[in-house]
């Protein structure tokens, strides 16, 4: 933990907020900037993010490790998608060699971030900066980075007497280890990423299983593969790695052509590969109509596994569909909505996150006293996912639509490095204090976004999934190549920013 002149009521030239790959990439690339002035805030007691927090069984990545990995941080991969071990090894190997953790404020949750035009004096008057508070205490910073991450809040649904259950009761996202389920009757509640792994993980050791979906993910075959000693060799030398990157990343960027441009052709090719892998993985066919999805294939996310539908049909597994869900949680377990007692020791809530709305989740008070949550009372929308007008200084890493279906979120949290970059660069290069995006561009910006959004499968697809905002529009993701993204980030449009 940081001490002394980087404690509580410390300024800083920047403040990052998370130590996820999000934060890792901001620190890495300011210091390459020469601002050694940088403080991690971190909640949790211990860094890392995402893979240092979710722990539970059968974890890992769904896009290629090579791939899903820092470009400047090649790695010898095990296997093709990494478990979760594995990639906390990878994300402990980024942070002490660039020596982040000696920059990390552990246990230093935000809870408000707050703009002064006039706070200090500077050598030419007053200067404007963020006041954070945290529970570890007050930081000053001229810029802050948020990479809080848009999947670290989990959200569990009130359901009736859910605080009755007698048994123990856990989010993925914070799993616990202590609670054995072997001959238990366990129930997970949920469908999607992580109850996809956690469900084949743990079939083989539960008594029974219940599997409450609200509806169901497509599903298509896992493709992995664990490299040899020699392959992992080959990984370290950088004109290989670079060449493996760059053939994954295309042969995944055309997956963009029909998630935007054909439907018809994305239910051809990969509903029809999904819908072989249901087939002659689940030959019952009542469980096949309940995991079949009455949607476009690519509206929600689609799961990769060659193990989930095996466990769905084990003898000791039920699926409840939405007919059949909780309609109330008892002291001994859960009312289905037909009625039925489902006595339980276990149930583990595999039900997601506030990705959407919350993006942010602590109070942001901007300049002339205006809030983030009024901003985006009508839905989240940021100038590049990044920065929003009247919050001069503030970055959002994985901000608004900058989510990506068909590729490694670490390319566009990449991207997002070049402009927040070329940001602060400018600010620097003039002798100012502050930059922030003219209201003007964010609104041509958020007025493409949601343009190119109407063509896409996850505007059209019929299905309702966690993309979308309560408002209706699609802010988590990108609607177009990440590449498309990048170009737009890498051109810094000095015409579309106010410099103080």
């Amino acid at each position: 933990m940081v001490g002394g002149q980087d404690g509580p009521g410390s300024r800083h030239t920047v403040i990052v907020v998370g130590s996820g790959f999000g934060g890792q990439a901001a620190a890495m690339t300011l210091v390459r900037l020469g601002i050694e002035d940088l403080l991690i805030l971190e909640r949790r007691d211990f860094v890392g993010g995402t893979w240092a927090q979710n722990s539970y069984p059968g974890a890992a990545v769904d896009v290629q490790s090579p791939l899903y990995s820092l470009s400047s941080e090649p790695y010898p991969w095990t296997r093709m998608f990494a478990e979760q071990a594995e990639l906390q090894d990878y994300t402990d190997h980024v942070i002490d060699k660039h020596r982040l953790r000696e920059r990390t404020v552990l246990g230093a949750e935000v809870t408000r971030l707050r703009w002064s035009d006039d706070a200090g004096d500077g050598p030419d008057g007053p200067r404007g900066e963020w006041e954070v508070t945290t529970t570890a205490g007050t930081y000053r910073a001229q810029f802050v980075v948020n990479a809080s991450g848009p999947l670290s809040i989990p959200v569990i649904p009130p359901f009736p007497g859910r605080d009755t259950f007698a048994g123990a009761a856990f989010h993925t996202n914070g799993w616990r280890h202590d609670v054995n389920l072997t001959g238990k009757r366990v129930a997970i509640v949920g469908s999607g990423a992580s109850a996809a792994q956690v469900i084949p993980a743990i079939t083989p050791h539960v008594r029974e299983l219940h599997v409450f979906q609200r509806s169901p993910h497509w599903v298509l075959p896992r493709h992995d593969r664990v490299f040899t000693p020699w392959q992992r060799r080959l990984m370290r030398i950088p004109l290989v790695h670079r060449v493996v990157r760059t053939a994954l990343y295309w042969s995944l960027e055309t997956r963009i052509v029909g998630f935007k441009y054909s439907d018809k052709a994305l239910e051809q090719i990969a509903g029809k590969v999904a819908r072989g892998h249901l087939a002659q993985q689940v030959p019952d066919l009542e469980l096949r109509r309940l995991l079949t999805p009455d949607y476009t294939i690519g509206c929600k996310r689609v799961l990769l596994s060659n193990t989930l539908y095996p466990a769905l049909g084990q003898p000791h597994v039920t699926v409840h569909g939405r007919d059949d869900g909780i309609a109330q949680v008892t002291p001994s377990g859960v009312t289905c909505a037909g009625g039925q007692q489902v006595d339980l020791d276990v149930i583990v809530w595999s039900t997601g996150y506030d990705a959407t709305d919350g993006v942010i989740p602590y109070p942001v008070e901007g300049r002339d006293g205006r809030t983030l949550s009024h901003h985006w009372a009508q839905f989240p929308r940021a100038y590049l996912g990044t920065t929003v007008p009247g919050f001069p200084n503030l970055f959002v890493v994985t901000g608004p639509n900058t989510g990506i279906g068909h590729t490694s979120a670490i390319f566009v949290i990449e991207a997002q490095m070049e402009y927040i970059a070329r940001a602060v660069g400018a600010v620097r290069e003039a002798g100012a204090r502050a930059i922030e995006v003219t209201p003007q561009a964010e609104a041509a910006y958020t007025r493409m976004i949601h343009r190119e959004m109407e063509r896409t499968v996850w505007k059209t697809g019929g299905c309702s999934s966690w993309y979308q905002s309560r408002s209706g529009h699609v802010v988590a993701i990108f609607p177009g190549f990440s590449f498309t993204y990048r170009l737009k980030a890498k051109k810094f449009r000095p015409e579309h920013h106010l410099v103080s």
